[in-house]
């Protein structure tokens, strides 16, 4: 990529949501400078699955920061609660970990202003999902507006823009742009609680929601999990 292409923060998790707006930031021209937050999560493996995508992709830098969000615990990813397994239920689960997605674009408005970047891309994704607040549009749209009030370049007018590619996409519909991209989708990780073997439990929300997705969208799964996802 030519040091004259404009930059962006990208939010890497290393699931499935975070390639493929990684890859859609890099396909619209986009240096990436990738973004993943090791925060002391129960499924630590998906660092090493967004290595392999930053690497993948062609990051002109990848950086995991660290920052345990487990000194407050809070949720199931974070504390020693159990993950659910009985499908995805009404309300937000205790999956949710309190404030995440504006804890990480705060960072990745951080390193944004201080890279010289203006764009930040995020997976979130408001339709196959698991009802979490900070997936939703008027998210998205509120820090923005945060992002041009608490920031230099923002007062001097040179504004942020937060691009949430997948946010109106079924997961079969991401599963298929992943496809039409070329990506290998066995590279991501989903399952919030993985098995001692180093597979996907096959029954927590984001496990039975990626393998849906795939089944929706006709194309195989290259996900080993310890169980088949039965419907979320």
């Amino acid at each position: 990529m030519s040091s004259d292409q404009p930059s962006a923060v990208v939010l890497v998790s290393g699931g499935l949501d975070s390639m493929i707006s990684a890859a859609l930031a890099r396909e619209s021209g986009h240096r990436i400078f990738a973004l993943s937050i090791d925060y002391n999560q129960r499924h630590q493996v998906e660092l090493a699955a967004a290595r392999r995508i930053a690497s993948a992709l062609g990051a002109v830098r990848h950086v995991i920061l660290p920052i345990d969000l487990s000194a407050f615990g809070g949720s199931a990813l974070t504390a020693d609660i159990e993950v659910p397994k009985d499908g995805v239920g009404a309300g937000i689960p205790i999956t949710y970990v309190p404030a995440r997605n504006t804890v990480f674009l705060s960072l990745a408005l951080a390193w944004a202003e201080a890279a010289g970047a203006r764009s930040l891309f995020i997976g979130v994704n408001a339709l196959d999902y698991s009802g979490y607040p900070d997936c939703r549009p008027e998210f998205i749209t509120g820090f923005e507006r945060l992002a041009e009030l608490a920031t230099k370049a923002g007062v001097e007018g040179e504004a942020f823009r937060i691009h949430a590619p997948l946010q109106h996409m079924t997961k079969a519909d991401i599963v298929r742009e992943g496809t039409r991209l070329g990506l290998d989708l066995g590279l991501s990780w989903s399952c919030y609680d993985p098995t001692p073997a180093g597979t996907h439990c096959g029954l927590c929300d984001s496990c039975r929601l990626r393998h849906k997705g795939f089944d929706d969208a006709g194309v195989t799964d290259p996900t080993i999990y310890a169980v088949t996802p039965p419907a979320p």
